[in-house]
């Protein structure tokens, strides 16, 4: 676990719904609490960007403006964020919201000053809102928390275990990646993550292991290098 000072875990919306597929499943949520907490107790610092599929997703809808669809689901990851912090601080981690906009009292604006304090405080800090603005998805959000903060890598927890070169929803016969290079996501349109996301991790070098997060002690086992999932380098 010493080999990374700081990461940025992305955690899709669907997973943290569980079997549930929406809403929260509290279990899941604990689960990945404890984790993060074992993580933390080492001495690496956690910074968090969920998605917001368990109530919204910015395509839902055809019948009202994207603007406005993106800004509900940019409403729904603070929901998550809010939640699953507080879960986090239950088991013990001190956390703090940040977002792109003002939100009252429920969170504080983002910096990266304010997001680097928190971190030498020793507390998991939480990336609510997506980048603030449509048209941008959380795993670009992902990527460019992960870049402005210098984290070491991102670890994006799916529904699905990797990267695979067709939907294994779909095809049975669908090969998984162990790895792979962000350009092979970016000029085979894995779809894995969006393709704004890929090129900024390309630009900025940043590499990605895309794992389950229903598995077994899957984020631990991540960081420790003993994964199922995907690394995409960069």
């Amino acid at each position: 676990m010493a080999e990374y000072k700081r990461i940025l875990l992305k955690l899709s919306g669907e997973a943290l719904a569980g079997p549930n597929k929406t809403g929260f499943d509290e279990d899941t949520c604990i689960a990945v609490a404890k984790q993060v907490k074992e993580i933390t107790d080492k001495g690496i610092e956690v910074g968090i960007v969920t998605g917001g599929g368990n109530f919204w997703r910015g395509r839902t809808s055809e019948n009202i403006d994207r603007t406005k669809a993106d800004q509900i689901g940019m409403l729904a990851t603070v929901m998550n964020c809010i939640y699953v912090s507080d879960i986090f601080r239950s088991v013990g981690i001190n956390t703090s919201v940040l977002t792109p906009f003002e939100c009252g009292s429920f969170t504080k604006l983002f910096s990266k000053d304010r997001a680097n304090k928190y971190f030498s405080k020793g507390m998991t800090v939480f990336f609510a809102g997506g980048t603030g603005h449509p048209y941008f998805s959380t795993d670009t959000c992902a990527v460019l928390r992960a870049v402005e903060t210098e984290a070491d890598i991102i670890l994006s927890a799916k529904s699905i275990d990797g990267v695979y070169d067709s939907d294994p929803a779909i095809n049975p016969d669908a090969k998984k990646y162990d790895e792979i290079s962000i350009d092979d996501v970016i000029n085979k349109r894995l779809g894995v993550i969006d393709l704004a996301a890929a090129v900024l991790c390309m630009e900025n070098h940043m590499p990605m292991m895309i794992f389950g997060l229903n598995e077994e002690n899957s984020i631990v086992n991540t960081v420790s290098g003993v994964t199922k999932g995907t690394l995409v380098t960069a």
